[in-house]
């Protein structure tokens, strides 16, 4: 089920209840796309998009066409709309300010809140002897809310099949099928999945909203058996089109069948199927140019979550055979061959020869990508991760002459690159933070927010040799300078920053930074602009800083106009993890049934706080909800903080006549988040990281149809 769109700027969130907005396969929308240019969106010519001109902070670029492609995104998730900036001279909205700091906590928040396990565990106290163990692993509470199996096969996923069999509302139909696949099936004695056979079916549905979201589900469920169906479907092979007894397969369900083929093998263990589809990935990244860059995106995107074994002496051996060595398959026999493949599309001095099949659009994810395989695990020598490092920086150095979408790849791919190790001045960890340094100065605006975010990823990350943490007090410096004396735009993005460089540090069982810490709630305490206070405190709550727990408090109450300010004050709160405050919190969930937003994020607040006190009369307001808003804000809200006791509730209502067919689906939604056989909500793997300004409709778009927008 998609997430809604959620339109509107962020002081005007209580109109949501009273009107439904845009929606694609139900739910809310999730976070932000780019202008698409011409061709971007599908449908279109293949030929290259004109480049939209810079923007300064505040003031985006221009709106994207309507056919093909998205208009102008909107809010990212759990957030109310972008601020929407002024009309353009010739009488269109130029849509929401993709500069906010808000887009790109929407994409990357999941590790920080981590809900699932603080929920299931019963309420363990962030900031408690109990809650971080080593690297960040939580203990397992004395009583455990986890649905039971008993309670998952017994009475959830019956409901979820007889829904399946009996609906035809899209919402309902997607919603449970994403459901299905986020439970998982048991292989029966023959091999065969249940769920995937059931799933499959869907492929063939004339609507394309169930046809496509049927395609991603095979990949959510994980089944190995899945990938060659997923493979004829992203190639368009006869055997598909005879499936789905269409001419040709839908470019929207060639992309969704390669995101579902990332999900197979992120999930999978075998090596050998990881290069299987390593392999067909390289083969559509390869082929000339298609009429829509969703599908190479989305194999771009998938290619770096499909890590083959590492082992440096494949490639040599490929030199035997010359014959093999001229094939894709030489270029997934290991790690190593896919970064060499990587490094080889991104070079700028293969891309005039081969502008056909690297368009930059795709190449803006390349990064992200090469970073991702760096990764995965320790298998691959220093030596990549150098190379690596050194085409990111010549990428946002001062003589680039790469596209600004590529740039901003190459800075956030940086600080997953890059370590706090102090090698002197030649050194590269030293040179990837004063890349990123320099950027930050003379970068363009979206590009020296990003470097902030990475800066601060790499001076929490320790690295190797005699001393590797030495950089982190040059991180800690910048960050402060930027925060102080920064542009005012920019600020909200340093004191995030400032969050996550410290974040890092306590993962990595390390000392925050208090002079830095202290410096940000200083900021936060004199903050007037309720555009910014989410930032600083959102900062300070990620960071664990339980000094801040009395400014969110104060300024949860002194925004009271403005909901989308107070509703970060109660995911900070619930970040910062003091039980006293879940009163504070409780009475504006009491008080927000016409408030989706707000009523969403303090919930989540809640969640983060273990408390469960609330669910009974969310289930009461999913009920009786008629807005689209307001019914997604309520399911997430329930997903967020349900536990084992909210199912029985939700499967009555996905079962019950006298409920909307949207209510319904949103249940089913739901029940799928409660019973998620992974940690993190699974597109979480995609969307962490990513360049969300490089962005095409399948991907994530206004109308909630990527798959990025799926819940």
């Amino acid at each position: 089920m998609k997430k809604l769109l959620i339109l509107g700027s962020l002081v005007a969130v209580a109109a949501f209840a009273l009107q439904d907005v845009t929606q694609g396969h139900g739910g809310t929308y999730r976070g932000p796309g780019d202008t698409v240019p011409p061709g971007g969106g599908g449908g279109g010519g293949g030929g290259g998009p004109s480049t939209p001109g810079p923007s300064t902070p505040g003031v985006p670029g221009p709106s994207g066409p309507t056919t093909p492609g998205p208009a102008t995104p909107g809010a990212p998730p759990g957030q109310p709309g972008g601020a929407k900036t002024p009309t353009t001279p010739g009488g269109g909205d130029a849509g929401p300010d993709l500069s906010l700091w808000d887009f790109w906590w929407g994409f990357n928040k999941e590790p920080y809140l981590d809900l699932k396990s603080r929920i299931h565990d019963g309420g363990t106290e962030t900031g408690s002897d109990d809650f971080f163990l080593g690297r960040g692993e939580k203990s397992q509470a004395k009583s455990s809310l986890r649905p039971t199996q008993e309670q998952i096969r017994g009475t959830v996923v019956p409901a979820l099949k007889r829904a399946l069999a009996e609906e035809t509302n899209n919402d309902i139909v997607t919603g449970a099928m994403v459901a299905l696949a986020k439970i998982g099936d048991v292989v029966d004695s023959s091999g065969e999945s249940e769920f995937a056979n059931i799933i499959t079916e869907f492929l063939k549905d004339s609507n394309q909203e169930i046809a496509e979201t049927a395609a991603v589900a095979l990949g959510i469920l994980g089944d190995r058996r899945a990938e060659p169906l997923l493979t004829q479907l992203m190639l368009n092979d006869e055997r598909a089109r005879r499936l789905i007894s269409k001419a040709e397969v839908p470019y929207r369900t060639r992309a969704f069948a390669a995101y579902g083929l990332g999900l197979v093998a992120y999930r999978t263990n075998d090596n050998e199927l990881r290069q299987k589809i390593a392999e067909t990935l390289v083969d559509v990244l390869t082929a000339p140019e298609f009429s829509t860059r969703d599908i190479k995106v989305a194999a771009m995107t998938s290619f770096g979550l499909c890590p083959v074994a590492s082992d440096p002496d494949a490639v040599n051996a490929l030199a035997a055979d010359p014959a093999e060595a001229e094939t894709n398959r030489a270029h997934v026999v290991s790690r190593e061959a896919q970064i060499d493949f990587l490094l080889d599309y991104f070079n700028p001095e293969n891309q005039r020869a081969n502008a056909t099949t690297r368009h930059y659009f795709v190449l803006a994810h390349a990064p992200n990508a090469m970073a991702r395989l760096l990764n995965a695990d320790q298998g691959v020598d220093e030596s990549y991760r150098e190379r690596v490092a050194e085409m990111l920086m010549e990428g946002i150095g001062v003589h680039s002459k790469a596209r600004r979408e590529v740039q901003w790849g190459c800075a956030l791919a940086l600080g997953q690159v890059g370590t706090s190790a102090d090698e002197g001045k030649s050194g590269i960890d030293n040179r990837i933070r004063q890349s990123l340094i320099d950027f930050i100065k003379n970068g363009d605006p979206m590009g020296r927010r990003f470097a902030m975010v990475s800066l601060a990823q790499v001076g929490g990350t320790p690295g190797k040799g005699e001393n590797p943490t030495g950089g982190e007090a040059q991180v800690s410096k910048e960050l402060q300078k930027q925060l102080s004396r920064g542009k005012s735009q920019l600020r909200p993005w340093a004191g995030l920053a400032i969050g996550i460089f410290n974040r890092r540090l306590l993962d990595e069982d390390r000392t925050a930074h208090a002079d830095s810490l202290k410096a940000l709630l200083a900021e936060a305490d004199k903050c007037v602009r309720p555009q910014d206070i989410g930032a600083y405190l959102i900062g300070l709550g990620i960071a664990k800083y339980t000094e801040a727990k009395v400014v969110a408090l104060e300024k949860m109450d002194h925004f009271k106009g403005d909901d989308n300010a107070r509703g970060f004050c109660a995911v900070a709160l619930g970040l910062i993890g003091e039980r006293d405050v879940i009163p504070a919190i409780e009475e504006i969930i009491k008080s927000s049934k016409y408030k989706a937003d707000l009523l969403k994020q303090a919930a989540i607040g809640l969640g983060l706080l273990g408390d469960k006190n609330i669910v009974d009369e969310l289930v009461s307001m999913l009920q009786t909800a008629k807005g689209m808003a307001t019914q997604a804000s309520i399911a997430t809200a329930l997903g967020a903080i349900g536990d084992s006791h909210s199912i029985d509730p939700l499967v009555e209502m996905l079962g019950s006549d006298s409920l909307t067919p949207s209510a319904r689906g949103f249940a089913a939604v739901a029940l799928g988040i409660v019973c998620d056989k992974e940690p993190l909500p699974w597109n979480t793997k995609i969307s962490v990281n990513i360049n969300y300004r490089a962005n095409t409709v399948t991907l994530t778009g206004d109308s909630g149809t990527g798959i990025l927008d799926i819940l």
